[in-house]
């Protein structure tokens, strides 16, 4: 099964609760979207997770599909509503943990697009990687109180407004990186411009002609 079959299951999970609740079904059922989480996915796995060693790699995978199991074993949807609490707390870890690297994960996948990046951009990056640490922090929260605010609460949360405040860091961020690139380039310039490069002329002239 592709990766990406595999990982729009999970990420659906809220929405698949609104189809039970309005063809009456028990939510319950639905911990078997997360059993294929568990499997080895075809072209490996996702890239954030290659910074772990191999045999954690397929960590993530396994305890969401545990909480699957959960909910099909005792019949119960709630070890389903702790799904995007385990998602946001293993981005943080993954995301906490590449900062202690010689490189963070936002400036690995920078490099993919930047092989070359500056010391500033190396700085950046570290910048973004803490404020998605902060995001996931929050986020994995308020995941936490909607589980105990009600079901329809944590469905609203969850399937869209989160997601929401996800595109909004997106946004943002591309915002910021496009103003400071634009910065930088303009340091680069103005660097350029108060030395200009030196001509030299050479000593050894050709004596005029009679």
């Amino acid at each position: 099964m592709p990766g990406w079959f595999v990982f729009a299951l999970g990420f659906s999970l809220p929405l698949f609760f609104w189809l039970c609740h309005l063809q009456g079904w028990p939510f319950w059922w639905c911990g078997v979207l997360l059993l294929p989480l568990a499997w080895p996915r075809r072209g490996g796995n996702i890239s954030a997770f290659s910074l772990l060693p191999r045999p954690f790699q397929y960590l993530p995978g396994c305890l969401v599909a545990l909480l699957g199991l959960a909910a099909i074993f005792w019949r119960n949807s709630l070890s389903l509503q702790f799904y995007p609490v385990l998602v946001n707390l293993m981005f943080l870890l993954l995301f906490a943990f590449s900062l202690t690297q010689k490189q963070s994960l936002i400036e690995r996948l920078a490099r993919r697009f930047e092989p070359d990046l500056p010391e500033s951009g190396v700085r950046y990056t570290r910048a973004v990687t803490k404020a998605w640490c902060l995001f996931f922090l929050g986020n994995g929260a308020i995941s936490l109180w909607s589980i105990h605010a009600g079901e329809e609460i944590w469905a609203l949360y969850n399937g869209l407004i989160a997601y929401l405040l996800m595109g909004l860091m997106f946004a943002g961020e591309w915002l910021i990186r496009q103003r400071v690139r634009r910065r930088a380039q303009q340091a680069a310039q103005s660097t350029q411009s108060a030395h200009p490069p030196h001509t030299t002329t050479s000593v050894l002239r050709e004596p005029p002609h009679a």
